[in-house]
């Protein structure tokens, strides 16, 4: 049932896009309903079992680190309720699915501050409560789940009577159509009418389970001459084969439930500074159980060495590059991996990261003064504080590092960082008190249920854009308590009003405005408040409505579609408007965004 609910949503990912209310070109609920269903499905695909309890455990435990965005984490609170609700059953019939449902509902409601109506969350409640109401009158639970999902999908078409905005725009919610996508999937696996042609999906983005296939690549044919694998191939043919500095290639696992308990606590932001003393290319993919390890490094002795106190070592896999390079230009560009299982022979690139997992997870970059040549049991020791960031674009991430974040995390595909990222990011942090800085008001949830999970002291500051983190950031004392932070960060973060330009995607009405595919956007916090083809225009008439009560500070930030001239223009503008205001230009580098700007 949740492999084809997966694929019905994955099939319908860019539609249920589309009817984000914002006409903005990364408004992405069906993509992050996609990749949170991704999650669960491929934790549950590792581990298959006949028992619903245990497959709707394995499910909601995916879902929960994959959540993505508020809409992932909705859907994630959804099967966890229903999750602990079937806990020990082998089957549930139609009055028990019923029940677990509804305590899904319930869960979710109660991950959700202020739930608003015409989302998600009624379509799950009202398709939930119609299943308690009629479940002892049906035979089974295929019968049951068409009736819910033709309640889910009543309910739906109703969404715009109960939301404004949505029948101002003329959509339905976004967040409960990917909802009846994966009832839909339900119900035609209960049925079976998922079609001759469909088949499960085999490899979700997620890593593999520890073992000999984790992280194996994808078999591929060599590339075809002039193509440019076979150009970038060339490439590595004209490089030195002594100028591969870290020669070894290693791979491995450190299982920490194997042999005699480790005493020491694995702080996943020292061993990757250790391994980067004497290695690249570095991956390190850690849960409560396993530790999968990729680096390339001039001394593997020690590599293994530092890893011993953390668990058993387990599939240790080390090559020599400098071997693999003199093959590869004796085979004419082509390297086999003789070990891949089953006598296949998988044309590998020298350089690849062995660790692949197709997963869009955010980099992680560590700011702060890099540890060197400390022990570990002295960088465990517990520093007063530690803060956690999201930012997109390099420019802003290197503010926020400059500001004294010890971690950005830069979201991959959406900006939107996963539960188990932030769960990842704290617990690589040796801190008394951390710190999350989501800044995107679709990323609090998210950083929400991290704290929750993480079990450490974590405050969330709900920081809903990128200006309120920069201002909750600079507002930070390390003297002061963390009641007394907590106060001034809120307090500054409120203080700003951001703003952002970027391009609408569809033609649309909203707040007064005729609005056109390829129209710049000018929206102040959650309003569009300019609109026109003009990129200078759409930016001054945004500036005017966030002076208008004015202003000591403007800050703008570029991004990715601005230009040198444009945005000189820009700021000789505001300086003869707003004279009274200081005016700061730093380069951004976000994406979709040509500028992203923040009024004190």
């Amino acid at each position: 049932m949740a492999l084809l609910g997966t694929a019905v949503l994955e099939r319908n990912a860019e539609r249920i896009n589309a009817l984000n209310v914002f006409p903005v070109p990364d408004g992405d609920t069906g993509t992050n309903m996609n990749l949170t269903m991704k999650s669960g499905a491929s934790e549950l695909q590792s581990r298959p079992s006949a028992s619903l309890g245990k497959a709707a455990e394995a499910l909601s435990k995916g879902l929960l680190m994959g959540a993505r965005g508020n809409s992932g984490v909705i859907l994630s609170q959804l099967f966890r309720g229903f999750s602990r609700s079937v806990a020990g059953l082998e089957e549930a019939g139609p009055v028990q699915f019923a029940a677990a449902l509804q305590l899904g509902v319930d869960t979710a409601y109660k991950s959700v501050v202020k739930p608003v109506e015409g989302t998600i969350l009624t379509v799950a409640r009202e398709a939930a409560k119609h299943a308690v109401h009629i479940a002892r009158r049906m035979p089974d639970v295929e019968a049951l789940m068409k009736e819910v999902t033709a309640k889910a999908r009543e309910t739906l078409l109703r969404t715009p009577d109960m939301l404004p905005v949505l029948k101002q725009v003329g959509v339905v919610d976004s967040g409960g159509q990917g909802l009846l996508c994966i009832y839909e999937g339900f119900v035609q696996c209960l049925s079976g009418t998922a079609g001759a042609d469909y088949t499960p999906p085999a490899a979700f983005s997620r890593p593999a389970a520890a073992g000999r296939d984790a992280g194996a690549a994808a078999v591929q044919p060599p590339p075809a001459p002039g193509t440019a694998a076979a150009s970038a191939r060339s490439a590595q043919s004209r490089l030195a084969t002594e100028s591969i500095e870290f020669l070894y290639d290693m791979e491995f696992f450190i299982n920490r439930t194997l042999g005699k308990p480790s005493p020491m606590k694995f702080d996943e932001s020292w061993f990757k500074r250790a391994l980067a003393k004497d290695g690249d290319s570095i991956v390190v993919i850690a849960d409560d159980e396993i530790i999968k390890v990729h680096v390339h490094s001039r001394k593997p002795g020690d590599v293994l060495n530092m890893a011993l106190p953390y668990g058993e070592l387990t599939d240790i896999r080390i090559l020599n590059m400098r071997e693999q390079h003199r093959d590869l230009l004796e085979h004419d560009g082509t390297v086999y991996d003789e070990t891949a299982d089953e006598g296949r022979h998988a044309p590998l690139s020298p350089y690849a990261a062995l660790a692949e997992t197709g997963l869009a997870a955010p980099v992680v970059l560590t700011g702060g003064a890099p540890v060197q040549g400390v022990p570990p049991e002295q960088v465990h020791e517990y520093a007063p504080y530690g803060i956690v960031a999201v930012a997109m674009g390099e420019g802003i991430s290197n503010i926020f590092r400059d500001n004294e974040a010890d971690i950005v995390l830069s979201g991959g595909q959406t900006m939107n960082p996963s539960t188990e990222d932030f769960v990842q990011a704290i617990g690589s942090l040796s801190a008394e008190h951390i710190y999350l800085l989501p800044n995107n008001s679709n990323i609090i949830l998210a950083a929400q249920q991290a704290a929750e999970l993480s079990e450490r002291n974590v405050t969330v500051v709900p920081t809903r854009t990128i200006p309120q983190g920069m201002a909750a950031l600079l507002a930070f004392n390390e003297a002061e308590s963390p009641e007394r932070n907590i106060e001034r960060m809120k307090q500054a973060a409120e203080s700003v009003l951001s703003g952002q330009v970027t391009l609408a995607v569809r033609d649309t009405q909203m707040d007064g405005l005729s609005i056109r595919n390829g129209d710049y956007i000018g929206i102040m916090d959650k309003e569009i408040v300019s609109a026109s083809a003009s990129l200078q225009d759409a930016c001054r008439t945004l500036l005017s409505r966030m002076m208008e009560d004015g202003g000591e500070l403007v800050t703008i930030l570029t991004g990715e579609g601005s230009l040198a001239e444009e945005t000189n223009e820009l700021a000789k503008w505001v300086a003869r408007t707003f004279p009274e205001a200081e005016l700061e230009v730093h380069p951004g580098g976000q994406p979709l965004y040509p500028y992203l700007i923040a009024v004190e």
